[in-house]
This record gives structure tokens, sequence and C-alpha cells, in this order.
């Protein structure tokens, strides 16, 4: 009889509640494929559209020098809605359906650094196949940071906030050398060969962008040049910011659980759904917050439904608050402010070694587990 590390705390359900639980979910996705019309594609149409609205506006108003704020603002407004609603959602394919090759998951790249395709091999494989599996899923502490008590501690980790606060700032290019795994070939467990592939893909998007909004763009101002480059990596920096912080607040805050590989072994469907939901964290705003969260601030139906359109997912949260509450399921929902003083606070507490023994958490046969 294995045994397995389960937070006490968690709520565990029987083989077949978690088969029941699975089938409400997949019903749930089959009526909103089934559903999938003209109002989301006009959506997403009117969404970029915007985008580039703001992006004109934000590169026109840098020939005006005391409009820079708002040139600044325009473009970094443009640069969230790329990167959140517009990118990221496309490349989980959530617009193939509509046939527009403008919105294919197989041709959309987007205006950061990390290429498209090295992108959706980390994130849409990896991260949401393996979401909050310790030693499976990367994104826990993208390979620097101490997220979770079950990372074993080391000296290293006295720099978490350090570490965090320059991830933030620079989050574009730390999703850009994701894929290289630096901290496995640290280890001794992976090769630089092994990063030979990703190269030639990684170098020309780092070029493109570099040349972009430093050189290009900048160019175009003339004399302007130092305020235009100063603005362009102003809302580069306001993008990462922003991206940084959602994402953390759906990942990391109290609460959020994680998973040891043994648990799940030979994972059903419905557990799958089990660990999406428990591995997630919502936060709770008005339309403007979603939309400039490209809906990642219904981080828990996006990973129940990474592939529906994030428009859907408001209307989804209220079945699966409904679902949750019928089976005894905690919903992790709070207002920004609160996800990031939580977030802030784990990072912080992750810094420092364990005291004692680690709280909620007991050893149990791996009989007694959901799945």
């Amino acid at each position: 009889m294995k045994t397995a590390v389960m937070k006490a705390n968690r709520t565990t359900l029987t083989d077949e509640q978690l088969e029941k639980f699975g089938e409400e979910l997949d019903a749930i996705r089959r009526r909103v494929l089934a559903d999938l019309g003209e109002e989301d594609a006009a959506y997403i149409r009117k969404v970029v559209k915007r985008r580039q609205q703001f992006e004109i506006a934000g590169r026109a108003l840098f020939y005006l020098p005391p409009a820079w704020p708002l040139a600044v603002a325009s473009l970094s407004i443009s640069k969230i809605l790329d990167n959140m609603e517009i990118g990221h959602n496309v490349m989980h394919g959530q617009y193939d359906w509509m046939g527009d090759p403008a919105l294919n998951s197989r041709m959309y790249d987007w205006d950061t650094a990390c290429p498209g395709e090295q992108w959706k091999y980390s994130h849409n494989y990896i991260h949401h196949t393996y979401t909050n599996i310790l030693g499976k899923d990367r994104d826990i502490g993208y390979g620097i940071l101490r997220m979770d008590q079950d990372q074993p501690w080391k000296p290293m980790y006295l720099g978490n906030p350090v570490y965090a606060l320059l991830l933030m700032l620079a989050f574009e290019w730390g999703v850009a050398l994701h894929d290289l795994e630096v901290e496995n070939i640290v280890a001794g467990t992976r090769k630089m060969a092994d990063n030979a592939p990703l190269y030639p893909g990684l170098i020309r998007k780092i070029r493109n962008q570099t040349l972009k909004d430093y050189v290009l763009f900048p160019a175009l101002t003339g004399p302007l040049f130092p305020l235009t480059l100063a603005g362009n990596a102003t809302a580069n920096i306001v993008r990462n910011i922003w991206a940084f912080n959602i994402i953390f607040c759906g990942h990391f805050p109290a609460g959020v659980s994680t998973f040891s590989q043994e648990e799940c072994e030979d994972e059903t469907r419905g557990h799958w759904y089990y660990r999406q939901l428990l591995g997630s964290a919502n936060i709770t705003g008005g339309r403007l917050l979603h939309l400039m969260s490209g809906n990642l601030s219904h981080q828990i139906e996006h990973h129940l439904f990474p592939d529906l359109p994030a428009r859907r997912y408001p209307e989804i949260a209220v079945e699966v608050q409904e679902i949750c509450r019928r089976y005894g399921l905690q919903y992790n929902a709070g207002p920004l402010g609160k996800q990031l003083l939580s977030v802030a606070g784990k990072i912080c507490k992750m810094a420092l070694p364990d005291r004692g023994c680690k709280d909620g958490v007991e050893t149990v046969t791996k009989d007694a587990l959901a799945a």
C-alpha cells in the first residue's frame, strides 16, 4: 500500500463522486462549445480593433512630448490587451473554430519576447497538463522561486522577494527564457545542447522585438528618439508588472493546493478537474478587470476549460461555484488587493526555512485519496 502526502484541509471525493463531478464539468464544456457563434467572434474582433486603436494612438502621441504620459498609457493598454485577452487566449485555440487565420492558434504570435510556439509547449502542454504537480509543473516558482512548503528550502531562497521583484519587472524575458530550464542546467540534469532547437526561434523573436520597440519606432520620431525609447520600455514594464500580478494571483495565493506526483498517478478525468479547481484562484472585480486580465481573473474556469473563449468564463463561474457547493469543494476567490497581499506574504514566508512540522499536511494512504 503506497502512501502520499496530502493537505489535511483539502476536501476529498470518492471515486464515484469524482466521476460525477467530471461528468458535470464535461457537460458545461459541451454546452458552451455547441453555443459558440457570432457573438464570440464579434467580441474578439472588437478587442483586436481596440488594441490596434490604442497602439496607433500611443505611437502618434509620442510625437507630442507633453503627451508622453498619455502615449505610454495608451501603448501599455495595447500591450496588455495583446498579451492577455488576445495572445494568451488565441494561442490556447479558443478561437480556432472561427476559421480566421489571424486568430488561429497555429499562426498567431504575440507582442512579447517569447516565441509563441515555445510558449504553447511550456504553457498549453506542460503547465495545463501537470498543473500544480510538484516536480512536473515548472510554473511553480518558474525555476527561481520557492512558492510551496513541499519545495525543499535552500539558502538561495532567502532572495525570494528580490527574485520575485526582478521577475515581475522583466516578466516577458523570464517567460522567454523559461523553456531553457537554466535551473536544471545548473543542477546538471539538463545539458546546454538540449536547448539547441530552441535558440533559432528565441533569437529571432528577441531580435524582432528589440528592433521594433527600441530601434525602429523610436527612430521614426527623429529627435524624440530618447523619449520614445523610454516610453516603449515603460509600456513593456507596465505590461510585465500587470501580467505577473494577474498570473501570480491566479496560482499562488493562500488556499491554493499543490499535488504530489504519486497522488496523480492513473489520474481520471474527474481528478484532473479536481486538481485544476483546487490548484487555482480567482480575482473578483468588474468587467474592466476581467477584460484587462484576459479573463484570467477567472483562473479557475480557465484551468478547467482552457480552450473555451475566455469571455464565457464569468457565466461558467456561476455554475462552477454551484457545483463546488454541492460537492463541498473550496472555490478560492477574492479581490485583487487581498490576493496580492496573500501572494506577497507567501513569497516572503517561503524565503525562510520551515519551522517545525508543516501546517495542514498529513500523510495518508493512497487508497484514501480521491484518485
